[in-house]
């Protein structure tokens, strides 16, 4: 027999057609059957690989964020309440920045370092909370409450002397109609996004004036026009490296978790209360609220029957990639930033950190992945600009939206320290699953194990309700992995993907050709279409499923509009009353020795925030939820508010459904999860032992910063 390299290759593909594993011609030209030194096939081992021998133990030394990515503090003066709202940089490489507090600040020289400290001029002031800021031809154009100024400097002294209206539109007076933008379109015109109001009485978003929940497109001299609705608080606007308009979403009533999606023109985006200004002249929508389906089926599902309503490019899993999401920037330092070149960044107001984005279009649509970045940022994100040597400026702002950092206020700089960390760069879906491509050659024995990566798919509920739990979970086993040769991709065949689902992926055994671990090791996919093209012909793969058909009924049962409005409900148990969850007070009691009533203020707090009680009495707790999003309400061991916090977190996708209660003997007491405008009691009696027993939300991002004392006396 001629053993020659051809012959070799044509005895390795018949055996594995023989067994099953492989169809001739089925593979790309890069994952065809190549010599051992090529890509490994593998479908169906059970435990990762072992390391080569001699593999150098990069790994033993953890990568960090701060290797690769470093925060710079920019000093602010005293007198400067910097509470950012939005940012541009200037042609010299100054920042303009807006604050929450009606000024403009001029700040030069923002990327010096060592001892030197940039310097501050106030351009403007007397604005009604500007929420964004856009330079254009040697004007600054902020984004007020109720309407877009453009503000002139006429005689060159480095202060506005003209304050110009562009367009002004109705308010109501709500403190939650927040305005943001503009966004300058290749045309001249400009893009602003309209929050709609909040109702504690009602519960949910409202939009009290006209236009609320839109986008406007508005022309220099002042005519608007409708552009799109849907939106409920769309903090975070901008283009991406294609020049499409994208805005980010923060979770609420009609939002199961935060989002990114594409606006075009006639789109709706799903929040049904922006929906009573369509009759309006020049609308593009004629759909009404009572049009919009409040079934608690994923978005996707309603949207195949609602033309009008586009479902989101990419979902942000809440809770594990931020909970208020916000600004938006596009990579266009063509790699001076690090590898990730036309990759988005999204910003986290109640986290504190920023996460990475790449898109792609599929069969006309946008959809794709996201990833952590950096953590750890020192107040809550709002905006980010690029500076003149590709550095990342940060604006962030805590005022009345509780963060996990500490300040109230921060300007922040992100510079890439030219080291490039060992990441997923992207994923990609293909006709049978997902690519995923590193940053650096991958150990190929690792990388062609299944076993080495875990595929879950989840959805969330579109319904009036605010938020929403994690539904349909399902595992999507892998059933077969194919690596390049060069090591820097990995094809997933997948079975049981759905159609408008978010796919966690995670790569837990995959290390790099050197050793190193990644520094992250998930990602969120969310499919909205597959590719065609040729599949890889691994067998046992199962029919991919629209999850229309899979849906749990349990999961989707039809709700009405009306139950989720009515004032102050009474939450209702979804689990069995446990030792620690009492609801119903004991029947040997007869009376508490103390009631107390628990409710909640703006900035992430509890009301009061301590209380005292004598040790072994019998308590109980009426706790109100009158905020405008999820909490509950945690006793826990004196000093274990963070740890039980961060054990809440680590629940990931079974967070929400579990109430965000880890199982650990920390947790002493709890209400459920409460929507807004919804109440629990619970009974306990007080610890025996005296002490400062701390009350938490345990929401992730919450428990930092939203803590009372339950003092316990003798």
């Amino acid at each position: 027999m001629n053993l020659s390299q051809p012959n070799i290759q044509k005895l390795a593909k018949t055996a594995l057609v023989a067994s099953g594993l492989l169809l001739v011609g089925s593979l790309p030209a890069w994952a065809q059957i190549q010599p051992k030194t090529s890509a490994p096939v593998s479908s169906g081992s059970k435990q990762p690989a072992p390391a080569p021998k001699g593999l150098a133990k990069a790994d033993d030394v953890p990568q960090k964020e701060d290797d690769y990515y470093t925060i710079i503090s920019l000093p602010v003066p005293e007198n400067v309440i910097l509470e950012v709202g939005g940012m541009a940089t200037l042609p010299d490489g100054s920042l303009a920045v807006c604050t929450r507090r009606g000024e403009v600040w001029i700040v030069s020289n923002p990327s010096i370092s060592g001892n030197q400290r940039p310097t501050y001029k106030r351009f403007a002031y007397g604005l009604h909370e500007p929420l964004g800021l856009a330079y254009k031809d040697g004007d600054i154009y902020v984004t007020q409450r109720s309407e877009i100024t453009r503000l002139r400097d006429t005689n060159g002294d480095g202060r506005a002397d003209a304050y110009d209206k562009v367009y002004a539109w109705p308010l109501s007076g709500n403190y939650h109609e927040y305005s943001y933008g503009p966004t300058f379109l290749p045309n001249g015109n400009m893009l602003v996004t309209l929050n709609v109001g909040w109702s504690n009485s009602l519960g949910h978003g409202v939009s009290l004036a006209p236009w609320r929940g839109w986008t406007l497109e508005i022309t220099p001299d002042g005519n608007m026009t409708p552009f799109a609705a849907g939106m409920r608080s769309p903090a975070g606007y901008g283009m991406n490296a294609a020049g499409d308009f994208f805005y980010t979403e923060n979770q609420g009533d009609w939002v199961g978790s935060g989002r990114i999606s594409q606006v075009e023109k006639g789109d709706f985006l799903g929040n049904a209360e922006s929906l009573r200004w369509t009759g309006l002249p020049g609308s593009p929508l004629t759909l009404k609220p009572q049009d919009v389906p409040n079934t608690g089926e994923p978005l996707y599902d309603v949207a195949k029957r609602l033309p009008d309503l586009k479902a989101p490019a990419v979902w942000l899993p809440h809770g594990i990639l931020g909970i208020s999401t916000s600004g938006l920037l596009n990579d266009n330092t063509s790699g001076r930033f690090g590898p990730f070149a036309n990759q988005l960044f999204v910003g986290d107001q109640g986290q504190s950190k920023i996460m990475r984005v790449d898109l792609e279009r599929v069969k006309g649509e946008y959809q794709g992945v996201v990833f952590p970045f950096r953590d750890g940022f020192s107040s809550g994100i709002l905006r980010m600009v690029w500076g003149h040597d590709a550095s990342m400026f940060v604006g962030m702002t805590s005022r009345g939206w509780s963060s996990t950092g500490k300040e109230l206020y921060s300007l922040q700089r992100v510079v890439w320290t030219g080291k490039v960390p060992f990441e997923m760069k992207t994923i990609r879906a293909t006709p049978d699953g997902f690519e995923i491509e590193y940053t650096e050659p991958v150990d190929r024995d690792l990388a062609a194990d299944p076993a080495s990566y875990k595929i879950t798919g989840f959805n969330y509920k579109y319904h009036a309700t605010y938020g929403s739990p994690v539904i349909n979970r399902g595992n999507c086993p892998i059933r077969g992995v194919v690596v390049s040769p060069d090591g820097l991709k990995a094809r997933l065949v997948v079975d049981s993907l759905r159609l408008g689902y978010i796919h966690e992926i995670t790569t837990d055994g995959v290390r790099a050709a050197s050793g190193r671990s990644l520094l992250h090791n998930v990602g969120y996919y969310t499919l909205n279409n597959q590719p065609e093209g040729e599949k890889l012909a691994i067998t046992r793969t199962a029919p991919m499923h629209d999850h229309s058909a899979m849906a749990s009924a349990a999961s989707t049962a039809p709700t009405t509009s009306k139950s989720k409005t009515t004032a102050k409900r009474t939450a209702k148990p979804t689990v069995a009353t446990t030792a620690k969850r009492i609801t119903d007070m004991p029947a040997s009691w007869g009376e508490p020795d103390y009631t107390i009533n628990m409710g909640t203020k703006p900035g992430l707090k509890f009301a009061p925030e301590q209380f005292q009680v004598k040790a072994g009495s019998k308590v109980r707790v009426v706790f109100n939820n009158e905020d405008d999003m999820l909490h509950n309400f945690v006793v826990v061991a004196p000093g274990s508010a963070i740890q039980v916090g961060e054990l809440a977190m680590k629940l990931g996708l079974e967070g929400q459904e579990k109430h965000y209660i880890p199982q650990t003997d920390k947790v002493l007491y709890h209400t459920n999860l409460l929507q807004p405008n919804t109440n629990e009691t619970i009974y306990f009696v007080a610890p025996d032992k005296p002490g400062a027993y701390m009350y938490e939300c345990s929401v992730p991002g919450h428990f930092y910063v939203m803590q009372g004392i339950m003092n316990v006396v003798r």
